[in-house]
C-alpha cells in the first residue's frame, strides 16, 4: 500500500508540474521578464542572507538596507505585474506607461530611503 500512494503522488506531482508549464508557456512575454526580474531580487535577498549568516552581520544597517532593498524592488516588481497583465480587469483602464511610471516611481522613492537608511 505504501509504494503505490507514493507512485500516485509522484504521477500526481508531474500531472500538476506539466499542467503548470502549459498554462506558464501561455504567458506574455513582458509578464516573464517582470518574474524573471522578481525571481532575481528575490534571489539577490537570499544571498545576502546567506552571506550574513556565514559571515556576521557587522554593518547590520547595510545588511537591512541590502535585504529591504531587494525586497521592495521584487514587491513592486509584482505590483508592476499585477497592473500590466491583460487578464486583470481590475487595471483594465490602466495603460502600461502609467503603471511602469508608478514602478519607477516607486522604486525612486525605496532606493531614497534605503539610502538615507545608511547614513
Amino acid at each position: 500500500m505504501g509504494k503505490a500512494s507514493t507512485s500516485s503522488t509522484t504521477k500526481d506531482a508531474l500531472v500538476l508540474f506539466d499542467s503548470l508549464r502549459s498554462a506558464y508557456s501561455a504567458t506574455p512575454t513582458t509578464l516573464k521578464i517582470i518574474d524573471l526580474y522578481v525571481g532575481f531580487a528575490v534571489f539577490t535577498a537570499l544571498i545576502q542572507v546567506v552571506y550574513m549568516a556565514l559571515v556576521g552581520s557587522f554593518p547590520f544597517n547595510s545588511f537591512l538596507s541590502g535585504v529591504l532593498s531587494c525586497t521592495g524592488t521584487a514587491v513592486l516588481a509584482v505590483c508592476l505585474r499585477i497592473q500590466v497583465n491583460k487578464e486583470n480587469k481590475d487595471f483594465k483602464d490602466l495603460p502600461p506607461e502609467r503603471a511602469f511610471a508608478d514602478f519607477v516611481l516607486c522604486n525612486l522613492v525605496l532606493h531614497l530611503v534605503i539610502m538615507n537608511f545608511l547614513g
